[in-house]
Order: C-alpha cells, then structure tokens, then sequence
C-alpha cells in the first residue's frame, strides 16, 4: 500500500475486517468480496442513485420525517422521492406499499429524526414488500447501533433478514468523527457488480491510508474499547438530558429508546414549537424543531431534536434552560398549532 493505486472497492485489509467486525455486532452477514468502501454514505447514496434507473427503477422512498438534506440529495441525483410516514414503530410498511416505490431507504435500528425503533413486525413486513415487488431496501445505520438502553439489548441489522435484498450502509463519521469520510457498504453480489461499474467512472477509489488505519483499530480492538467508552458517555448525557427536561420543560418526554448521539423531545400538545426555537436562538441556543425535518413541513406533533451525545452535562442542563425560559405548558383545550 502506498505503491499502488487504492483498490476499487477497497482496501482487502479493510473490508476483511469490517466483514467479521459488523457481522459480530450487528449481525449483518457479508462476506470481505460483498463490502464495498465509500468516502462516506454521501458517496454511497450517489452511487446508489445512478444504479437503480439501470434496474427500472426511478423512485425512492424515504422515511418522513428524515434529514432534509438527505431528501434533496436524492431528488439532485435525478431520482424522484416518496414520503412514507414513521410512528413509533418505524416506516409504515402498509402505507409505503400503496405507493409505487420498488425501493426505500430507512434508518430501522435508530431512526432519525424520532429516534423509533423499527418493530419486529414492521421488519418482516418490509422484508415481505421487498421481495414481493422485486425491489431493494437500503439501511442506513448511520450510527453503527450505538446503543446504552439497559432496559434491552439493541437491534441487530435488518439485513440480516434477507441479505438478498437488502444494501447496509455504514461510516465512521458518527462514531470517530464528522470530518472522517469514509463509509461500507454491504450489498448483494448483483447489485455491488453494478456499483463498482459506476464507480469506475468517476473515481479510482477511496484513499488507502485511512483504510489501513481503520483496518488497525478494528483489528487491535481498539475500535470496540472506543465504542465502549463513547456508549458510557452517551448513556450520561443521555440522563442528563432526560433529567433537564423533566425539569425545565413539564409534560415533555423524550422519544425512544436510549442510543445513538440524539434524542427527540416529544413537546405536550398544543406547543408553539416555532416559538419555542425561536425564543431559544435569541437566548443563545441552537435546536431544531421536529417540523423541520417533515417532508411538507407540516407535522403536527410538536418536538424538539436535539444532539446531546457531546455535550458537557452541565451545558445540557444550561441548554433547557434557556429553552425552558419560553415554555409554557399548555392548557386543556389548547389545540395542535
């Protein structure tokens, strides 16, 4: 390595390693020849985006709420986007199977941004979709099922379900860090023959020193102790948040169950949530609203989405603070707005 020119779908090392590491913590079963590394799940999502026309295939459904900007990299990428609605138990599987879509992305273990957990029932039911209109699943475990809910143990990948029609999408940016663009995919032989071809065109790989250095950490066990001490101080914030809110904002809840490097505060009923962010930012807090993440930017649970995982407790505390300072619980009768 350092001689040669990056390896297409990645360094041997690598994928080696990310093959047994993802397959004992998540579950997923990949073989090193079925991983494909990616400078990121941008990358993973364009590449993606350019193979499914070549399989008829011209929409992509998304969970709604999701990341705005993960819906207008879809549409920039010339394939059409289809809101499906999420409860707490995930995508509603029923009413992505009254739409067109032969494909969907979905981020089943910790779902951004509501924080549900894709149901057991809801996972068979996707799986069934999947095969039944001949079409593709795409997961998206974004933060590598960082989980610290000691109330259970937390999901494996969907993948595992049906690795025939699943595409498990992965990356080191949540994790280590934001500014590391380096991401995996495990897909099916069909489908990964079609990504390397794509790829081909437009790049000679991902650069092979960050891999090799990946490769250590997993090899060594030192990525595993790193996840270990991340999940400890995760679960601290985590009760700090849940604390902060009980205090400063009565008759929220915090969604979910306790994991990754965010939470959604489910507000009461009738919460101006436009103004509660609003009057936070002029107290010098930056939070975002659940509206903003909804495909029409109409949803009509109020909620709050927050990044707690790095945060300092007492800048948590701090933070619901200043939030609180605009809240007002409302009263019987008050309405959704």
């Amino acid at each position: 390595p350092g001689t040669t020119r990056p390896h297409l779908a990645g360094e041997p090392e690598l994928r080696g390693e990310l093959a047994r590491h993802l397959g004992r913590l998540r579950g997923v079963s990949a073989t090193p020849s079925g991983v494909l590394v990616v400078g990121g799940f941008a990358q993973a999502l364009t590449l993606l985006c350019a193979v499914l026309p070549a399989l008829g295939i011209t929409e992509l459904a998304v969970e709604d709420p999701c990341h705005p900007g993960q819906r207008r990299f879809v549409r920039d990428n010339g394939v059409r986007v289809v809101p499906v609605p999420v409860d707490d138990e995930g995508i509603d599987v029923d009413a992505l199977g009254a739409t067109s879509a032969r494909a969907v992305l979905v981020t089943p273990a910790h779902q951004f941004p509501t924080g549900s957990v894709l149901s057991a029932g809801r996972r068979d039911a996707l799986v069934r979709w999947a095969r039944s209109v001949d079409g593709w699943i795409v997961e998206d475990d974004y933060d590598g099922g960082l989980w610290y809910d000691g109330r259970s143990p937390g999901p494996l990948a969907l993948q595992r379900l049906a690795p025939e029609r699943v595409v498990y999408a992965g990356t080191a940016s949540k994790v280590l860090d934001p500014g590391l663009r380096l991401g995996w995919l495990a897909a099916p032989d069909e489908l990964l023959h079609r990504l390397l071809h794509v790829r081909a065109r437009h790049d000679l790989g991902t650069e092979a020193f960050t891999q090799l250095a990946l490769a250590e950490l997993l090899r060594s066990g030192l990525f595993d102790r790193h996840l270990r001490r991340l999940s400890q101080r995760c679960a601290v914030r985590r009760r700090a948040l849940e604390e902060a809110v009980r205090i400063h904002l009565p008759g929220a809840t915090v969604r979910g169950p306790a994991a990754g490097l965010h939470a959604s505060v489910r507000l009461p009923e009738g919460t101006d949530e436009a103004a509660l962010v609003a009057g936070a930012l002029r107290r010098g807090v930056l939070v975002r609203g659940g509206t903003a993440f909804g495909a029409a930017r109409t949803r009509a649970e109020p909620a709050l989405v927050v990044g707690h995982a790095h945060l300092p407790r007492t800048g948590i505390a701090e933070a619901f603070h200043a939030i609180g300072a605009g809240f007002s619980r409302p009263g019987p009768g008050s309405g959704r707005r």
